[in-house]
């Protein structure tokens, strides 16, 4: 009978440690499974961490390439530029910041300071010489019809007999000649139409660009050269080309 106790003692000892055994063998598992987790914790934090240090290397790389950065400002700066001449461009500026429509001239009569007159012989012809009214201001201006032209002696101490040339009549329209910039007003005079006769003491000619709003203290004077004969003269109106100018001058005194 203890035989039997003995036998059946071990046998439930036999089933205890098998027991605690498959307990053991279960919390290992659990363990190891649970070290994997942990491990991959692990990797995730590693893998944070590197993609911060990567982000922290993108920063310092945009802050290295501020030169790009320099550009994108300028170009912003151009546009803003760009922005601004637009709307010159709508109140009838030009790109280099004047006005040039001709109402802005109508209501803005040129400044002596800002016009360069030449007078020069006609070519093909020998009593016509070609009056060209520069304007080398940043704005469009105007003019009256036709320079005030006064033909006298250089050396004379009273000017009161020179003498003024026949222009066209029946003139209206616009409230002035409007000049663009870097552009030119173009009239002809005809010294002698006849081509024969004429006064031999003029050797000079007197030019004022506008005649109704400039002083007299801006008239310019021109010699004219040995050996002129005038009679009878004749002045065109203001016109962009030196053909329309002769039409012109042709047409005075009628």
């Amino acid at each position: 009978m203890r035989t039997i106790r003995t036998r059946k003692h071990t046998a439930a000892l036999g089933v205890v440690t098998a027991v605690l055994a498959l307990a053991l063998t279960a919390c290992n598992e659990e363990d190891g499974s649970a070290a994997p987790a942990g491990g991959s914790d692990t990797n995730s934090s590693a893998a944070a961490s590197a993609a911060g240090s990567q982000t922290g290397g993108d920063d310092a790389k945009g802050s290295d390439t501020s030169k790009s950065g320099g550009t994108a400002q300028n170009a912003g700066s151009k546009t803003g530029s760009s922005s601004t001449g637009g709307g010159s461009k709508d109140s009838g500026s030009s790109a280099g910041g004047g006005n040039t429509s001709d109402s802005y001239a109508y209501k803005h009569p040129c400044q002596a300071s800002d016009l360069s007159i030449r007078v020069y012989p006609r070519e093909g012809s020998k009593t016509q010489h070609v009056i060209e009214v520069n304007n080398t201001g940043a704005n469009s201006c105007g003019l009256s019809y036709f320079p005030r032209v006064s033909l006298g002696a250089s050396n004379a101490s009273d000017h009161s007999g020179d003498i003024t040339p026949a222009v066209p009549g029946g003139l209206g329209g616009a409230p002035a000649y409007p000049v663009k910039p870097k552009t030119a007003a173009i009239a002809v005079i005809d010294l002698n139409p006849k081509g024969s006769g004429g006064v031999t003491w003029v050797n000079e000619m007197n030019v004022l660009a506008d005649g109704d709003h400039m002083a007299n203290a801006d008239t310019q004077n021109f010699e004219l050269g040995p050996d002129v004969k005038v009679l009878d003269p004749k002045l065109g109106l203001y016109e962009t080309t030196v053909a329309d100018a002769v039409k012109s001058m042709q047409s005075a005194g009628k």
